[in-house]
Order: structure tokens, then sequence, then C-alpha cells
């Protein structure tokens, strides 16, 4: 394995983690808020949203 295929697979397993936790999160707010709180759901668009970019990282490195 060289290093381009090592940082795209560590890119993977973080933007998996980052989409992971940021899904736990909004599920863990929707289950226990009353109302609508702005910060756990800000929070876990934030976390999606990094995990789609590290995805697409991994992706791209990937195919070179």
């Amino acid at each position: 394995m060289d290093v381009r295929e090592a940082r795209a697979n560590i890119a993977r397993i973080l933007g998996n983690a980052a989409l992971i936790s940021g899904l736990a999160v909004a599920l863990g707010a929707a289950a226990y808020y009353d109302g609508l709180p702005v910060t756990p759901y800000f929070f876990a668009a934030l976390l999606v949203n990094i995990g789609v970019g590290l995805r697409l990282e991994a992706a791209i490195l990937y195919r070179r």
C-alpha cells in the first residue's frame, strides 16, 4: 500500500466516523429535545458536511 492509498483510507474512515456521529447527534437531538434547538442540528450538519468532504477527498485520491 502506497502513501496515497493510505491517505485515502484514513480520509474514508474519518469521513465515515463524521457522518455516523453527525447522524447520531441529529437523532439524539430529535429524540431528547422539545421544540427546535438550533445548536445540536448545526453541529450535526457541520459533522455531516465534514464527513461528505472527507469521503469526496478519499474518492478523488483513490481514483488517481
